[in-house]
């Protein structure tokens, strides 16, 4: 055993037979920004065999206030976050097996990043790609630890098939919010605390004590100085469509999720929600005012100027975004405003 890993071991409900399970698994991280970055690095520097990191997006400035991996020479040359991260780790800790894949985490590719995986890490910035990731972890019986973060505001949840509440199960019983870091910001502190319980769930898992799984959902404050936890096996759905009694993943369909399309004869994409949403404008317009982007509205829709587009959005979640004809980019672009 290398003294690497000394002071882990030491730590009796690892020890080394618990460092030699950690070794022979494979995490799949869904994101490398804030919480991506962070829970890679975490399990990199314990050991884990190997690290699968998926990403669609390139390294920028204001990334590097809370995305951990990153330096300015990442912004300079525009590197994808998912290689970015590959070399950083690889320097951290040449023992573990770091995979990049720069792209969609769609359905699609999370049925094909499946297999042989142990453990699968959301570190995502949007609902549409974590109610995929739960259908993924349902199908395939690979547990997943859900973990968001906005402003001073944090939570965190593990999910294991067959036993605890997935997350849509929870979604018809708890508020959980769609504000983004793009419309109301988020202190490094807060990703901190996220990594820190689902690396820390994650270790559980990998050595296999699944009797020190926390059973609870987890949110926390720190502006505020507040912290719950709340037991949530009672919102196990039997009828769930993902993980009930006659499973049927819906959020695996291309009906569930969400449409991009390049308008014909115009440098625009428009995007849509699979359902109709209810857009406060006013809420919304005041948040991203505040972020200093020119916002223009009625009380139809918004308009927003962003660096090199401008966004219209509709109250039913519908939005144009014109100067590009990358799909990618404006649902990248879409899912930082509205979550």
């Amino acid at each position: 055993m290398s003294e690497r890993y000394s002071r882990q071991t030491l730590f009796a409900p690892i020890g080394k037979e618990g460092q030699e399970k950690i070794r022979g698994k494979h995490v799949l991280i869904i994101g490398a920004g804030a919480l991506g970055s962070g829970s890679a690095e975490m399990l990199t520097r314990a050991g884990v065999g190997q690290v699968t990191i998926v990403d669609r997006d390139y390294v920028e400035e204001s990334n590097l206030q809370r995305q951990q991996l990153y330096t300015e020479q990442d912004v300079e040359l525009k590197l994808p976050k998912a290689a970015a991260a590959q070399k950083r780790l690889r320097e951290i800790n040449s023992d573990v097996r770091i995979h990049s894949v720069i792209g969609d985490a769609n359905p699609e590719k999370l049925a094909e990043l499946a297999d042989g995986k142990d453990l699968i890490i959301d570190a995502t910035d949007n609902f549409e790609t974590r109610l995929a990731i739960n259908d993924i972890s349902q199908k395939y019986k690979i547990p997943w630890i859900y973990g968001a973060c906005v402003g001073s505001f944090g939570m965190s949840f593990t999910i294991i098939p067959g036993k605890t509440p997935c997350l849509n199960c929870l979604l018809k019983k708890l508020p959980i919010q769609g504000m983004t870091c793009d419309t109301v910001g988020v202190i490094s502190p807060a990703v901190g605390m996220v990594v820190s319980h689902q690396a820390a769930e994650a270790l559980k898992i990998l050595v296999e004590d699944w009797d020190a799984v926390r059973p609870a959902f987890v949110s926390f404050d720190l502006w505020r100085n507040q912290y719950s936890s709340m037991k949530v096996g009672k919102a196990k759905d039997a009828s769930c469509l993902s993980c009930g009694e006659h499973p049927t993943y819906p959020f695996l369909e291309a009906e569930n999720q969400t449409k991009s399309t390049v308008l014909c004869g115009r440098d625009t994409v428009q995007v849509r929600p699979p359902k109709p949403l209810d857009i406060q404008l006013d809420e919304l317009a005041k948040q991203l005012g505040a972020l200093g982007y020119a916002v223009k509205g009625n009380p139809y829709l918004l308009s927003v100027e962003m660096k090199d587009e401008r966004v219209v959005i509709f109250k039913d979640g519908r939005a144009l975004v014109h100067g590009t004809k990358d799909m990618t980019a404006a649902k990248t672009l879409y899912n930082r405003i509205l979550g």
